[in-house]
């Protein structure tokens, strides 16, 4: 796996923090100094948490875990959907809904009901219907699918989040917290990273600093799968070798 370095994080601007009023005092330990009102952020932290969020991930993915990206934030949504398909990850960009790991089974029976209405469009049983019930149907189906779409293939809790902006994503990270769920998460001077089991310290209103610290992650999962992959290849030769 290719390190992210301290000259990139620097080049994404993942160092720039909020104004020094908005700041959240847990913050203090990752916090360089503060230039123009504005807290800087100590990368050669972020370079190391970052790493550490980069082993535990690997190893999830090594073992077929399911990691849930979260990222709801304009900045955040294309990056975090285009991370999660990359890496056949379940992901949230539209909304959290209130419940979507405490109240796991009530959502799984959203998506059925939208699996049910997507079904009636390819199955005829549209053709029946008046144009009125076509339309609202087809309504009920765009914003479920736009709430849920990246969540349909996940038939059970996740084994971790992964969370842009852990401040606005709260709910998230309480319900992550109440169902012992780690969590990692991009956090910012005005945020607490005592709330998350893998803080990595960096920006994150900024697309590029998201960008970087989200395609490490990527990266990490990718070569967790890799290391599977030979392994199972490995395995699967010497059983032939002793058959």
């Amino acid at each position: 796996m290719e390190r992210i370095t301290y000259e990139q994080l620097l080049e994404a601007g993942v160092h720039f923090g909020h104004l020094t009023m908005k700041w959240n005092p847990a913050m203090a330990p990752y916090i360089f100094m503060q230039k123009n009102g504005i807290h800087i952020i100590d990368l050669m932290k972020t370079e190391k948490m970052l790493e550490e969020a980069c082993k535990f991930v690997k190893q999830l993915a090594k073992n077929n875990k399911k990691i849930l990206f979260v990222g709801t934030k304009k900045q955040a949504q294309e990056i975090i959907r285009e991370a999660a398909e990359k890496t056949n990850m379940p992901y949230v960009t539209e909304r959290w809904l209130g419940g979507m790991l405490t109240n796991f089974m009530t959502i799984r029976k959203s998506i059925r009901k939208m699996e049910n209405l997507q079904r009636m469009e390819t199955d005829g049983t549209f053709e029946n219907l008046s144009k009125k019930e076509k339309l609202m149907i087809g309504r009920e189906i765009e914003k479920l699918q736009k709430v849920l779409g990246g969540v349909a293939e996940m038939n059970h809790l996740p084994s971790a989040l992964f969370i842009i902006d852990i401040k606005k994503e709260h709910i998230a990270v309480s319900e992550a917290q109440r169902l012992n769920i780690p969590t990692i998460g991009l956090v910012d001077t005005n945020s607490n990273p005592n709330l998350v089991n893998f803080p990595i310290p960096g920006n994150d209103d900024s697309t590029k600093s998201i960008s970087i610290i989200t395609q490490a992650i990527v990266q990490a999962i990718l070569d967790g799968y890799n290391e599977r992959k030979i392994e199972k290849e490995t395995v699967d030769q010497e059983n032939k070798e002793t058959e």
